[in-house]
């Protein structure tokens, strides 16, 4: 997915004492199939080092239907693709091609600059199917912005699972509870698949300094107040933070980590801390240059990309 600065959420008062910050993203419909997005918002650019974050779906697709976002670049950033149900079949400039499934995860690097496709398979599109998942963008810290892009795939069993008290949990990336996922990461991290049964407790991680929830289906109580589904709480560093699920229970993602030193800037595809280093992106990726240039096409999904939209044409860098 990329970034429109016309999608920015919404960021209400809340009353609630135990949050710094409340987001409800904004839906777009992109042709039977809708994005939520909560991530950058007005108030909250990054959580940890969570730059960007989409709710894909849920959808349902009928024979033929399905998903192509084209070949399109990044660079300062590592993406990750999570998905609840559904596949996507990820292609890149590095010459990796990786189906991914529900439960599994997808991290690429993008360093000083990939290029990457996802799709729905053909063999997917042959009869009906769903689609439900996160996709984020990490910040890279400066030190990492310019290194060589990455790619890494992890199945499901991969994946350490907590388990206690109606609480199932899956670690997707970083350290939490005194585990550790097997994704290399550049800083400090947590981001878990968190299912609670009705009533269930759940604790938030209390060694990191920036946490946050998003819950994705069932509703959740904080300090007393409820919150459904589709909703970003953001919390203050240093306050112990322990959710109810509601009467039908609850699924979230707790994300968070260490806070950058700096704002980033953000445009398109791009992150980095640099504005400069962005409009060299930017132009490099308008002249096309797929032999000389920076950028090169996925091998195997190399006869067409995303230009620039005009809206991107007319804009600047953004900062948070």
């Amino acid at each position: 997915m990329s970034w429109n600065p016309t999608q920015n959420p919404e960021c209400p008062q809340t009353g609630s004492d135990a949050l710094e910050t409340l987001i409800i993203p904004r839906a777009r419909d992109l042709g039977g199939f809708e994005v939520r997005r909560a991530l950058p918002s007005p108030k909250r650019q990054m959580v940890g080092p969570f730059i960007f974050f989409d709710q894909m779906g849920p959808a349902e697709f009928l024979t033929d239907g399905g998903i192509d976002v084209r070949p399109h670049p990044h660079i300062g950033l590592g993406t990750v693709t999570y998905l609840y149900r559904g596949e996507f079949e990820h292609r890149d400039s590095l010459g990796s091609h990786q189906m991914i499934y529900p439960g599994e995860v997808n991290w690429m690097v993008a360093g000083r600059g990939v290029t990457h496709s996802e799709r729905t398979s053909a063999k997917t599109r042959s009869g009906r199917h769903q689609l439900f998942g996160i996709q984020t963008w990490i910040a890279l810290p400066e030190d990492r912005e310019e290194m060589a892009p990455d790619f890494e795939h992890h199945g499901k069993d991969a994946l350490p699972l907590i388990e206690d008290g109606g609480v199932t949990a899956r670690l997707i990336l970083g350290t939490a509870y005194g585990r550790e996922s097997p994704v290399t990461m550049h800083s400090e991290t947590f981001y878990l698949d968190v299912t609670l049964a009705p009533g269930a407790v759940f604790p938030m991680p209390d060694d990191h300094e920036d946490r946050g929830i998003y819950i994705t289906e069932g509703a959740i109580e904080v300090a007393g107040d409820r919150f459904e589904a589709g909703r970003m709480m953001v919390f203050r560093p240093g306050d112990g933070i322990t959710v109810r699920a509601g009467e039908a229970g609850a699924r979230l993602m707790a994300l968070g980590g260490a806070t950058l030193n700096e704002p980033r800037y953000i445009w398109w595809n791009f992150v980095s801390s640099s504005a400069d280093r962005i409009e060299a992106a930017k132009e490099a990726w308008k002249a096309a240059d797929w032999q000389r240039g920076p950028f090169r096409l996925p091998p195997g999904d190399d006869a067409e990309f995303i230009p620039i939209a005009p809206e991107f044409e007319r804009g600047r860098p953004r900062r948070g």
